[in-house]
């Protein structure tokens, strides 16, 4: 037995099915959309049979997707909190992880925002050079905008509440400050579709439109996912999963949701105040 015993901090991770079905759902979920979008794809015989499926042909991909990554995130969240195996040296590689994934996204957005100040800065011929483009009735940044501006800022203010409670060990009163922030980002979520609702142009009816729609879109996305995270964590706060010195999951939350405030707050000056 000595010559298997772990004389080391690493966790050399267990062989997984995880990582092949992942890519599998991820090229239906993308052939899908691909299909979905250009449906003569596959020829021009199969033409009705995809139009007849519409948006449905996307689902199957989206369910195995959403299967694989909660299982697989289920084997993470065992290796961390029974099996013991995310040690000190361990959290350091997730944190570089995680800081890594955030700098990726911080790209991500960086290309909506060059979209957005290349048309609004050097407005062309096709738009009248003006910004907004003529035509199009903007939001009121006083009205709901700042009003979802208060809701993130809040929510940033409890979930670092629920942070120094856990570094503190008061576990029941870090599960109560996840309540409220979860309940602050799906108020959020409803304001943002509300105001879609309510909007006077469509995502397809010029330059403004289209950024505006995939900037606060691909936000509001993000704030659908840290939501999710949130609740996630809010569970496992609840069930003892965190202890004062072992709650990198909670952090790395915590890390996605205050990089969704900062993106809002550029959103709300420049896209909401500053471009309308």
């Amino acid at each position: 037995m000595s010559d298997h015993a772990k004389n080391h901090p690493y966790h050399l991770v267990d062989p997984s099915p995880w990582p092949i079905l992942g890519a599998i759902a991820g090229f239906f979920f993308f052939g899908g959309i691909l299909v979905y979008m250009h449906p003569g794809l596959l020829g021009a015989e199969n033409r009705d049979i995809i139009e007849g499926f519409g948006p449905w042909i996307i689902v199957p991909g989206v369910l195995a997707a959403m299967y694989t990554m909660m299982r697989w995130w289920m084997d993470v969240v065992r290796e961390a909190t029974h099996d013991g195996h995310h040690t000190p040296v361990v959290q350091v590689g997730l944190r570089f992880g995680m800081a890594l994934f955030i700098a990726s996204e911080v790209m991500f957005f960086a290309a909506f925002f060059w979209a957005f100040f290349n048309a609004s800065i050097f407005p062309t011929e096709q738009i009248g050079f003006s910004w907004p483009p003529p035509g199009i009735e903007t939001f009121n940044p006083l009205d709901v905008p700042l009003l979802n501006t208060l809701i993130l800022l809040t929510s940033g203010f409890t979930v670092t509440w629920a942070h120094h409670d856990i570094r503190a060990g008061n576990m029941k009163h870090a599960t109560g400050m996840l309540v409220i922030t979860v309940l602050l980002g799906l108020t959020f979520t409803g304001l943002q579709a509300l105001e879609y609702a309510e909007a006077t142009f469509g995502f397809s009816e010029g330059i403004y439109p289209t950024v505006f729609y995939m900037a606060t879109g691909f936000h509001g996305f993000h704030v659908i996912v840290g939501t999710l995270f949130l609740a996630v964590c809010m569970f496992r706060t609840a069930r003892g999963h965190f202890t004062k010195d072992h709650h990198f999951g909670f952090e790395a939350a915590a890390w996605y949701w205050h990089f969704v405030d900062v993106v809002w707050l550029f959103l709300y000056t420049f896209v909401y105040w500053w471009g309308g």
